[in-house]
């Protein structure tokens, strides 16, 4: 009778765990299909929750996506809109007449990201980073009214003191000076590096703080990989390129190969408004306030329309249009000759990897340039799960061997020029908050182009079937079913 009781017992507790997992399969599955990510994202998350119940929950709650609202500076935005609007169309009759192509993919960013077409008058591209924070040095030596910075990773290591320590000497002189770092990727500057900065008069703060009980849920996936640089409104920086020992090569023979660039003219305007609106988003202030804190004709300066024709591009979880993403997209399609793409993570979505694909199929000349070996075993597994299906298609993969690639470019034809923190992957295009500049006609891509050829003499061509080996393709594969989440 014992026995009996003991089954029936063992019986009903199955019963009622068979129960309980059920009821949470049908509210997590409630929950995350109210989300309306991805489908293959959605079962991603669907089968982790299932598969790992309790735990699942916890992985979702702080890393599954989150609807985020911010508010524009519409004071900045339609301010500067109303100084450039004649400028604009001056930029429209230099594009290319006739290549409805660019007028397209310009009319697209305009669209989704809300910026209009802008330009420079002077452009440098900064190969590597002693170069890059050489550049950044005399531009915040110079600067005279203000210094607004913004970094996902930013290290109290060697580089980072030597800035830190020219900022603190701007501060001092009466320069203001504002530092927007991300919480988890700059996680290990604390108050002791900070505190000569604050001292100096200088204002910090941190994006997205991952604490617990700094919010309800604190936000740890979107992330703000932007790298931002403005001086006086009148000389602006972004690309690939943290302040760390890490990507300086005066300090680290290994260090980082990338690329930033160097932009003067309004353009700059545009870099500044993705600054203040991410400053007013991490201090939590009413943008309308903000623009009544700050002097507008300082930080948006009028400057002569230039030779250069240029676009910001921004994209974030905050908005669903995925601006950045839709860009890349467009521009391979427009593609009639060549899509160079340096990525340091590639792990494409079933688009991406269809329209470099069927570029290649239809002619064009279609490169990728990835890392032999990135910072991250999973994502190059994942990367590579993908080559045999580029190559069966005509497209050239290349590795680079000399040290780990970090910049992030895509050239199409002779007119078409990406530059920014994007990689091409999910993360770049639906998690982080995102900036690239986009260039129209042949000053920017030219340079790229060189850079990329450049590139290739210290890289080997990847041919068919590079993964040999079962425990290599199985890993790839497995890899490669995390894409969505990577």
């Amino acid at each position: 009778m014992d026995w009996i009781a003991s089954q029936i017992s063992h019986e009903g507790v199955k019963w009622w765990l068979s129960i309980g997992w059920s009821l949470y399969v049908v509210v997590v599955s409630v929950w995350i299909l109210l989300q309306r990510s991805a489908p293959v994202a959605t079962l991603s998350w669907l089968l982790s929750m299932a598969a790992l119940p309790g735990l699942g929950l916890a992985i979702y709650y702080f890393f599954g996506p989150q609807r985020l609202k911010r508010q524009r500076i519409k004071r900045l935005r339609s301010r500067k809109r109303s100084k450039v609007r004649a400028s604009m169309q001056r930029l429209r009759d230099r594009m290319p007449e006739g290549d409805l192509r660019l007028h397209q993919v310009a009319r697209l960013v305009a669209a989704t990201s809300d910026f209009p077409v802008s330009s420079a008058t002077r452009m440098r591209l900064l190969t590597g980073g002693s170069a890059t924070f050489d550049a950044i040095a005399e531009a915040v030596r110079a600067a005279r009214h203000h210094v607004h910075l913004e970094y996902y990773i930013y290290e109290p290591d060697r580089t980072g003191t030597a800035l830190r320590d020219l900022l603190v000497e701007k501060a001092r002189a009466g320069v203001a000076v504002r530092l927007l770092i991300d919480a988890l990727g700059s996680k290990k500057l604390g108050r002791k590096f900070l505190q000569p900065l604050l001292d100096a008069g200088a204002q910090v703060a941190r994006f997205h703080d991952t604490r617990i009980g700094r919010r309800l849920r604190p936000v740890i996936n979107f992330r703000t990989h932007r790298k931002i640089l403005v001086c006086d409104g009148l000389v602006g920086f972004t690309g690939g390129v943290n302040v760390t020992d890490e990507e300086n090569e005066r300090i680290r023979s290994d260090a980082y190969h990338d690329v930033h660039l160097h932009v003067e003219g309004p353009i700059v305007n545009w870099l500044q408004t993705v600054f203040m609106e991410d400053w007013a988003y991490a201090l939590e202030k009413a943008p309308a306030q903000l623009a009544t804190d700050v002097e507008v004709d300082a930080l948006l300066p009028d400057m002569p329309d230039g030779d250069i024709p240029m676009q910001v591009i921004t994209s974030g979880p905050d908005s669903g249009l995925h601006a950045i993403y839709r860009a890349h997209l467009a521009a391979i399609n427009a593609a009639e000759q060549r899509i160079w793409l340096t990525t340091p993570y590639f792990v494409p979505t079933e688009a991406g990897l269809a329209a470099l694909t069927n570029a290649s199929l239809r002619g064009v000349d279609v490169q990728i340039l990835v890392p032999r070996k990135s910072d991250s075993a999973l994502v190059t597994g994942a990367a590579r799960s993908y080559f045999d299906e580029l190559i069966r298609s005509g497209v050239r993969v290349y590795e680079y061997e000399a040290r780990m690639l970090h910049s992030k470019t895509l050239l199409v034809d002779e007119n078409i020029a990406i530059i920014g923190t994007a990689n091409f992957d999910y993360r770049s295009f639906f998690l982080n908050f995102e900036v690239c500049v986009i260039g129209y006609g042949p000053e920017l891509n030219r340079h790229l182009a060189q850079q990329f050829i450049a590139d290739l003499r210290q890289s080997h061509p990847v041919s068919y079937k590079s993964e040999r080996g079962l425990g290599r393709r199985l890993f790839s594969s497995a890899a490669r079913l995390c894409s969505p989440l990577l």
